[in-house]
């Protein structure tokens, strides 16, 4: 068994990996709550009522991919808010250090700090050691309509918008 494989296998054993089946395109989605980037609390419900919803998590702030794929969202957000879309990026990240990511690259939507994974876990994202797996899902009408397990970084918001005009 090669070191890497190794290394995963012991971080199983011990529970460092958390093992997580996402939710189902057709679940209802999550009606949490959680902090966001200003330390002010955010009812995931009362956001799905306001219309169709991004949730996108990323496992860091302030890393090359996390912030091509918000930034890639932030290029896009007039055309994603014309077709009525709200965005929730979630990371494991303090309160503190999404209002840091979002002032310094100018991101127009909402920040959830998950600082303790009951976001994540609810959606059933993996995470390992802290950090977030890249997925994404839209929420439409109170349940999960689309989903990518695997999103993008830099061609996000083209992924989105296709998933978008899917649900049209």
């Amino acid at each position: 068994m090669n070191r890497t494989l190794a290394t995963l296998f012991l971080m199983n054993l011990f529970g460092f990996l958390a093992k997580a089946e996402p939710i189902a395109v057709g679940s209802p989605a999550p009606g949490l709550s959680a902090l966001d980037q200003d330390g002010s609390p955010v009812s995931f419900a009362a956001v799905y009522a306001r219309g169709i919803t991004l949730v996108y998590f990323y496992p860091k702030a302030d890393t090359p991919g996390c912030t091509a794929q918000a930034c890639s969202l932030r290029d896009s957000f007039a055309d994603l808010r014309a077709d009525g879309l709200q965005i929730l990026g979630v990371s494991h990240d303090t309160p503190a250090s999404q209002k840091k990511f979002q002032e310094k690259y100018t991101l127009p939507f909402t920040l959830i700090s998950d600082h303790d994974g009951k976001v994540a876990a609810a959606f059933g994202v993996p995470s390992l050691l802290g950090f977030t797996s890249r997925q994404s899902f839209l929420i439409k009408d109170g349940k999960v309509a689309w989903n990518s397990l695997k999103a993008k970084t830099s061609d996000h918001a083209a992924e989105v918008q296709a998933a978008l005009d899917s649900l049209k």
